[in-house]
């Protein structure tokens, strides 16, 4: 059946729920958040950012930031996308255009949504898939890409609102190979951004990443809000990115060693997370806001971090992805090949969690069949319920 459509933060919206969630949904670029998770609770938890300028009228000439929200799918992903003849607007039409054929359903205790968009600078057919599982706080999304010719880059980007609560948010992801910083750009800003992080020197941990400064010359990517006044990027490689082999991708009932990034709030008392295959999207890119850029409709007053999940060159677009680069020299792929023979699949986990007092950073994550166990440094742990299996077979039950 159609689904509910609501206007939510000035943009009309698809309604999805399940008995702890309740999802929106823009119709233009399939964005998502709000998103009401623990909503059958006393203390539901909406962890995602929408920017300021939704209500607003004012004149915005980039579609992406239109809705600017939560959570979407890029194809490509990046923000030069000018590739062999194609012109892209930053992020594609399956995060900018409108999406279609929108029908819900739910039995057996699951929610199961789906859209579909026809993208025409590049020809082939987007089908977006959103499952929910009652009593449990995830969102299972899949993105299957039919009909498709050629190199892409694409992902999701994620965006949470920054913990301005006390101890802000601590984040943490499953181990990395190196990581970069946005490539660097003279005077350190560019089209009213400030840049701080160093983009000339790879860095081994997200605790002690190169700067632009003497002193401090290197900062803690784990913690945010940090460094007010600028607009940082930076992106880390999962460790599992490539077979350990070194050859090709891994086929059929290959085993899954699923990647995580975590996002804890001590002073709201939950917990943020994602799941992903690393084969697929190897790398997680952060997006830092903290007030650091000045162009409109910003006018340096947003303070978000996405913490995305893609398949590229940081956020640099097609055309750098394509080409060779520090992360594809790495052995690391930053593009995907499409072929209309075989519809290519991204499946994609995010949820939270409630945690108890004195849960900081979490250190590591253990899979067990439908769960997985989160455990902070201080060594208070958290058991999930997800099906993160979901990432290699695509269907929940």
């Amino acid at each position: 059946m159609k689904p509910e459509i609501r206007t939510v933060a000035a943009q009309r919206s698809w309604i999805v729920e399940s008995q702890s969630i309740e999802l929106s949904l823009t119709i233009q670029g399939g964005m998502m958040a709000p998103v009401l998770f623990c909503r059958d609770t006393k203390k539901p938890v909406q962890p995602y950012y929408v920017s300021p300028w939704q209500e607003e009228q004012v004149q915005i000439d980039e579609p992406v930031l239109k809705p600017l929200r939560g959570d979407f799918f890029c194809m490509p992903f990046g923000a030069d996308n000018r590739y062999q003849g194609e012109t892209h607007v930053v992020h594609g039409e399956p995060a900018t255009a409108l999406w279609s054929a929108a029908d819900v359903s739910h039995s057996d205790g699951i929610t199961r949504f789906s859209a579909r968009m026809k993208t025409t600078v590049r020809p082939g057919e987007v089908i977006k898939r959103i499952m929910l599982k009652d009593a449990q706080n995830a969102v299972y999304t899949q993105h299957e890409l039919i009909g498709y010719s050629g190199k892409t880059t694409l992902g999701h980007h994620a965006t949470l609102s920054a913990g301005t609560g006390p101890g802000g948010m601590l984040i943490s992801t499953s181990p990395i190979s190196f990581g970069l910083a946005r490539p660097a750009v003279p005077n350190h800003s560019v089209d009213g951004e400030y840049l701080s992080l160093d983009g000339s020197k790879p860095f081994r941990s997200l605790e002690k990443v190169p700067t632009i400064w003497k002193d401090p010359s290197f900062t803690d990517l784990t913690v945010f809000p940090a460094r007010p006044g600028y607009c940082d990027i930076a992106g880390v490689v999962s460790r599992h990115a490539v077979p350990a082999s070194g050859g090709k991708k891994p086929r059929g009932n290959s085993t899954l060693v699923p990647a995580w990034t975590t996002a804890v709030f001590p002073g709201g008392g939950y917990l943020w997370y994602s799941l992903k295959d690393p084969r697929l999207l190897p790398v997680t890119l952060f997006w830092m806001e903290n007030h650091g850029r000045h162009g409109a409709p910003w006018n340096g007053r947003n303070l978000c971090i996405g913490l995305e999940d893609i398949c590229g060159y940081l956020a640099e677009g097609l055309a750098p992805s394509a080409r060779k680069n520090p992360i594809s020299a790495a052995g690391v792929p930053t593009v995907v090949s499409l072929s209309p023979r075989k519809p290519t699949t991204v499946n994609y986990i995010q949820g939270v969690t409630r945690v108890p007092t004195g849960f900081d950073r979490v250190m590591r994550a253990n899979f067990a069949p439908g769960s997985v166990r989160f455990t902070a440094a201080s060594g208070a742990t958290v058991d999930v319920a997800v099906d993160w299996d979901f990432l290699q077979t695509g269907t929940v039950t």
